[in-house]
This record gives structure tokens, C-alpha cells and sequence, in this order.
């Protein structure tokens, strides 16, 4: 679905966008990509990886948002929660994370609540993670915003298609329609002390939300089912971090490539610089989409970064670029063993 909207709405950007997810919901089932995108990934990698969870003896929390393609309207906004930590069981190192999502696109809201286990042992001189995530999807169709541009006569809005009305089309529901399912999702990353690398599979089992309108709400029938299938995903991603001998900074590349094997391939390639640990800025390129500017600051154990998007495409024409925002926090967790710290008294004779 994102693709589709890319596409399209490069030309007309407003009533574009209603009419392809109007097109999309008519089909019996829709087959759709949900996975938000965002350019400081590095931030939130466990998103794209469930195994990208508990890398540092740290309890972390980050919340963020991006809004895409400011100035159209019904573009994608996304929201995100996500949190993680590594904890002690019968002496192995395992590692949990939460990753709360909101996104909207167009007419369609999506929701997805994650969570994420996994486990961490010494391999070939680095950290061998694998994880699993379970994950609960929800997806509501807008059915009371619908609007089909006619094309004739002018509206005197920001809508530069003509005339519109609501839709008649009984293949489309006039209700708002929604639909819950579980999903599933793998990961698999290797930490050295100069890199880390990983893989992922999102959506394994490829989740149907069915989505059922009834007492006529669906287009005229006493019951409507609509049908939202989301798309497998595989994601590779990397870095290293590189300090700068006799400097303070640190430079650090990453990379972010996902791929659905039938329509989808695109990468982000990112190179930060980071100063005393604190300052961090760089760029970063998406193919076939924008090129990136961020910054971020790290104050003890307080977290905020910011990403603006400027696209390459023919968008460009109707919007002035993303934004994105990063807040955090993290707490030390203590990961030694039982009674390490415990001080021994000393009876004076």
C-alpha cells in the first residue's frame, strides 16, 4: 500500500490518495505492506529485528513520530513506543522488548502491540542473538470518509481534483470497518566489539484482518466482509562504530535494507559522526524516496534526535519534505552476579 501511494499521489496529491485506497478496499482482499518507515531506524532497530533488544546492560525507552510528506493531505503519520531490557534466568543472559505502533495512512489506521524474547550467548568472539516477537495487528478502514473527486467544477478547497461526493459504490463500505490478528515475527543479530549484523523476517505467517460491516453499513448488503492481508518482509541491517584516533568523534555508518522479494527493494545507507559521546549528526539516503539530515543529542541518559526528509521523486512537487522526532531514556541495570557487590564486615577484636 505504501508503494502504491508513492506512486500515485506524485501527481495529485490529495485526491490521488483517496482514490487509490478507495480502488484498494474494493478488491475482496488487499494485500499491503504495514511496516512504518522511518529514518533514524538506528534509534529503533528492534522494530525492523525483535533481536535488536537488549544489546547493553540498560533498560531502554524511546517514543517518537514522523510525519511524512507534510502539506498533503492523508499522508502517512506514524507514533511509536518501544522499550527493552536484558534480565538474568538460570544464569543465561535472555533479553525483552515492547514496541507499541500507531500509523495512518490515508483512510486506513493501524495498530500494532509487540512483544519480543529472546536469548543471548558468546559466539566466535562477539554476542549471538535469536528472538521471536508475537505481535496483535489491528486495521480500521475510515468507511465515513470516503470521497470519490468527480472531476468537474471546483470545490473552492485545498482539493485541486473538482468536485466530489461520497461513494455509492456498494463494493466499498460507507461505516468505518475494522479487524484484529495475531502476528508473528523472527530476528537474528550478531554484536562484535567493532560491528553488528542482523536478519529478520516480519509478518511470517502473513496475517488476514478480516474486516466485517454489518446492518448494511458494508454498501447496501445486511453483512459486508473486507479482507487485509499483510505482506512478509525481510530486513538486513548494520553498523560499526569507529573511533577517530587522538579525536573525540566517532564515525557511524549503518545500513538498513528491506525487501519483499516481488515489488519491494529499497535501502537506507546512513553515515553519522559522533562527538564525546554526546553530539551526533549525519545524513542518510533512501533510495528511490529522499535523502536525510539528522541530528541527536545523548545527555547522560537522556535521548533526542531529529531527521528531515527531502524527497528525490516527482512528491517533491506537492510536499516540503518529513520530519521526525526521538525522545528517550535509559536506566543502568545491574547485570552481575548474585551477591558480587555485597560488602563483608570486619569484627574489630
Amino acid at each position: 500500500m505504501n508503494n502504491m501511494l508513492r506512486h500515485t499521489i506524485a501527481f495529485r496529491p490529495i485526491a490521488a490518495i483517496v482514490v487509490a485506497i478507495a480502488a484498494a478496499v474494493a478488491a475482496p482482499t488487499v494485500e499491503a505492506q504495514s511496516d512504518a518507515q522511518f529514518t533514524q531506524y538506528w534509534a529503533v532497530p528492534n522494530y525492523y529485528n525483535p533481536a535488536m533488544i537488549g544489546r547493553t546492560d540498560f533498560i531502554n525507552i524511546r517514543a517518537g513520530s514522523r510525519l511524512q510528506w507534510a502539506g498533503i493531505k492523508h499522508a502517512p503519520l506514524s507514533f511509536m513506543v518501544t522499550a527493552d531490557t536484558p534480565f538474568k534466568l538460570f544464569g543465561k543472559r535472555f533479553v525483552a522488548g515492547l514496541v507499541l505502533q500507531h500509523e495512518s495512512i490515508g483512510l486506513y489506521r493501524t495498530i500494532n502491540v509487540d512483544a519480543q524474547i529472546g536469548y543471548s550467548f558468546k559466539l566466535f568472539g562477539g554476542k549471538l542473538t535469536p528472538a521471536l516477537e508475537i505481535g496483535f495487528l489491528n486495521e480500521t478502514f475510515k468507511g465515513t470518509e470516503v470521497v470519490i473527486p468527480t472531476g468537474e467544477g471546483d470545490t473552492g478547497g485545498d482539493d485541486d481534483s473538482g468536485s466530489s461526493s461520497s461513494s455509492s459504490d456498494p463494493a466499498l463500505p460507507t461505516g468505518d470497518v475494522s479487524g484484529n490478528s495475531i502476528d508473528l515475527s523472527a530476528g537474528l543479530v550478531f554484536d562484535h566489539k567493532y560491528f553488528y549484523a542482523g536478519i529478520s523476517a516480519r509478518h511470517l505467517t502473513q496475517p488476514t484482518v478480516n474486516m466485517t460491516a454489518g446492518n448494511g453499513e458494508g454498501g447496501g448488503d445486511s453483512e459486508s466482509r473486507y479482507e487485509f492481508k499483510v505482506g512478509r518482509m525481510f530486513y538486513f541491517i548494520a553498523g560499526s562504530n569507529i573511533p577517530i584516533k587522538n579525536t573525540l568523534f566517532e564515525l557511524q555508518p549503518s545500513a538498513l535494507l528491506r525487501a519483499d522479494f516481488k515489488a519491494t527493494i529499497q535501502a537506507d545507507i546512513t553515515l553519522r559522526a559522533r562527538w564525546n559521546k554526546m553530539i551526533s549528526f549525519g545524513i542518510n539516503y533512501r533510495t528511490q524516496d529522499a535523502v536525510s539530515a539528522m541530528i541527536a543529542v545523548e545527555i547522560k541518559n537522556f535521548f533526542i534526535g531529529y531527521s528531515y526528509d527531502y524527497p528525490i521523486t516527482q512528491i517533491v512537487k506537492g510536499t516540503s519534505g518529513s520530519h521526525e522526532v526521538w525522545a528517550g531514556y535509559r536506566l543502568k541495570m545491574d547485570m552481575g552476579e548474585k551477591n558480587k557487590n555485597k560488602h563483608k564486615s570486619i569484627r574489630i577484636m
